[in-house]
């Protein structure tokens, strides 16, 4: 008998046969606390032996509906045709000459696609990376290099990475930066548009936002002193929060008026994620730079900043790469992943993901007034848990659902600063009664609150 494989082939369905994690993940749990170091956890001990589609099956043979996507990555399935046709092809071929010694044309062809598919109709070039810290930081080099400043500007709530500069930049301290300072200097903080939390309410949110931020901007760092201003189009780590809407193109606006380069960190919300290729595109927001990682190569870790020519030639020669940076198979599964999207539509595929979860979610909402908000674009949904009757972030109701869920079979993400928000991120490929039984099992999980 020939032994399943994982991708497409594997059977959509949830099967628990075990309690999860089950013995075998048990075994393999207590090899990984022997040998791995404590500081890389894991939010579900079961050990995957395959996945693909809408599932991750485990080595006691449970199969679980995939609420993760390995956080946002596998957005075309895991081992999706195209990416493994392409890899494998290239497996072959040769897998690193270093591009910085002897350059290859798939590197090249990733550069030319990430021309084509982000936002505006200037020129356009891109560098590769391994991962989307990597990314942020050049973008910060690259805009530092063009602007000849020193100052970055994010916002409250933001995530960009776990390296020391991305470090400094991401907003929430733990697990991110305890313990792990001094960071880098020249990086200041200001106020997010998050329409739940907004003092004065959703209507003024936006407005104020980017006024209180703009005015800190102008008087605590100068606005002339600023090489870059970073923000997630929707935030990932932070919560899901979409910004008012109004806010971004305002932050925009007032770093071209600058001479500021604007950054949008789309490693999490990029590609097709929110039902667009980009998620800035909601609002017409053309950034200076973009940065991608996560979803591009369906897998395989690639990153990227693209952006405008003249910004991103600033660099001098030898100034961007790094050994392995646009690795050949990586590109080689980062145009499968490409062509899976535009073959299987998979923005068209995210807005109907949206659709069924929302009105799913807020059903659950109107049950259980702990669901302070229900929030997100595409397949980037998240809802926020509070104390009934407050705003109070409630963490620990948070836990004990995603608990019930994975016991079930159901593997879903937390974040947030406060640690109160369940996220959601299918694969774009799940299908339609597979999406609706991880509904059902996460309404069963209220249910036992």
């Amino acid at each position: 008998m020939t032994e399943l494989s994982g991708g497409p082939a594997l059977p959509q369905e949830r099967r628990v046969v075990t309690a999860i994690p089950g013995p075998k993940s048990q075994e393999l749990l207590a090899r990984k606390n022997a040998a791995v170091a404590g500081g890389v956890g894991s939010v579900l001990p079961v050990f995957t032996v395959r996945a693909g589609g809408g599932v991750i099956e485990d080595v006691d043979g449970n199969s679980l509906i995939d609420f993760g996507s390995g956080i946002a990555v596998t957005s075309v399935g895991s081992s999706a045709e195209a990416v493994v046709r392409r890899a494998s092809a290239q497996l072959a071929d040769f897998t690193h000459t270093c591009f910085m010694v002897t350059p290859y044309e798939g590197y090249v062809e990733v550069c030319e696609e990430l021309a084509r598919l982000t936002p505006g109709d200037h020129a356009k070039k891109s560098a590769l990376f391994n991962s989307g810290a990597e990314a942020v930081e050049n973008a910060v080099k690259i805009a530092r290099s063009y602007t000849k400043r020193q100052a970055v500007v994010v916002f409250d709530h933001g995530y960009h990475g776990r390296t020391n500069l991305t470090m400094a930049l991401t907003a929430k301290n733990m697990p991110y930066k305890q313990g792990f300072g001094p960071f880098a200097p020249e990086v200041y903080r200001v106020p997010l548009a998050y329409p739940y939390r907004w003092p004065t309410g959703r209507e003024n949110c936006a407005e104020e936002a980017a006024a209180q931020a703009i005015d800190m901007i102008s008087k605590q760092i100068g606005a002339e002193n600023v090489a870059a201003i970073i923000i997630e189009p929707v935030l990932g780590e932070g919560g899901f929060i979409e910004p008012a809407k109004g806010f971004l193109p305002r932050i925009a606006e007032f770093a071209a008026s600058h001479g500021i380069v604007f950054v949008a960190d789309e490693i999490q919300s990029g590609f097709c994620r929110t039902g667009q290729w980009f998620a800035c595109e909601d609002e017409g927001i053309v950034p200076d730079l973009i940065t991608t990682a996560k979803g591009i190569a369906g897998g395989l870790p690639l990153a990227a900043v693209t952006g405008r020519a003249e910004i991103m030639d600033a660099a001098h020669s030898g100034g961007l790469g790094g050994t392995y940076g646009g690795n050949p198979v990586a590109c080689a599964a980062a145009l499968g992943a490409i062509e899976t999207m535009r073959e299987l539509d998979l923005n068209a595929k995210a807005k109907r993901i949206e659709e069924v979860m929302k009105g799913r979610l807020a059903a659950l909402g109107e049950k259980y007034d702990i669901i302070g908000d229900l929030r997100g674009r595409g397949a980037m949904i998240a809802i926020e848990l509070v104390r009934s009757g407050t705003k109070d972030p409630d963490p620990e109701a948070t836990a004990a659902v995603a608990k019930a869920c994975h016991s079930a079979g159901l593997l879903v993400l937390t974040c947030g600063t406060y640690g109160n928000v369940l996220r959601f991120l299918p694969p774009l490929v799940i299908g339609e009664d597979l999406l609706n039984e991880g509904l059902d099992v996460l309404e069963s999980a209220f249910a036992e609150l």
